[in-house]
């Protein structure tokens, strides 16, 4: 079954910059892990109570994938900053989900229309009809 799991990090405001570098500067290593299907990094908007937080998401086709990935050596390269030079983040919390439904807007491809493409999982990851 799909998973999603979400670091959840508060940056203190004058390290926002640091942060973000890191995470560009070890861009495309996830790409080569098996079983990896999405990575998006978001920035906390304005109105947030507390010090902000980002969002470090990621997508895998299994649990087992994202495992791999805490085992790997690439995990241990893109850390090396961390361990190098300390934490940026003053606080941090794993959040994990198993993907039970999706939706998303199709790109258009020539003269294609647009149109979502939905789906929804049962148990134990089985794939259903597109909506």
């Amino acid at each position: 079954m799909e998973v999603v799991q979400m670091n959840v990090i508060t940056v203190p405001e004058e390290r926002r910059g640091e942060f973000e570098e890191r995470f560009a500067k070890r861009a495309g290593m996830l790409a080569m892990m098996p079983g990896f299907e999405a990575f998006e990094l978001l920035r906390p908007t304005a109105g947030q109570d507390g010090e902000p937080r980002y969002v470090v998401y990621t997508r895998w086709e299994s649990k087992e994938a994202f495992e791999g990935w805490l085992n790997s050596p690439a995990f241990q390269r893109s850390h090396k900053a961390q361990s190098e030079k300390g934490p940026v983040g003053s606080a941090s919390e794993l959040w994990g989900f198993e993907v039970i439904e999706s939706e998303y807007k199709r790109r258009k491809r020539g003269k294609g229309g647009e149109g979502g493409k939905r789906r929804k999982r049962g148990k134990g990851g089985e794939g259903g009809e597109p909506g």
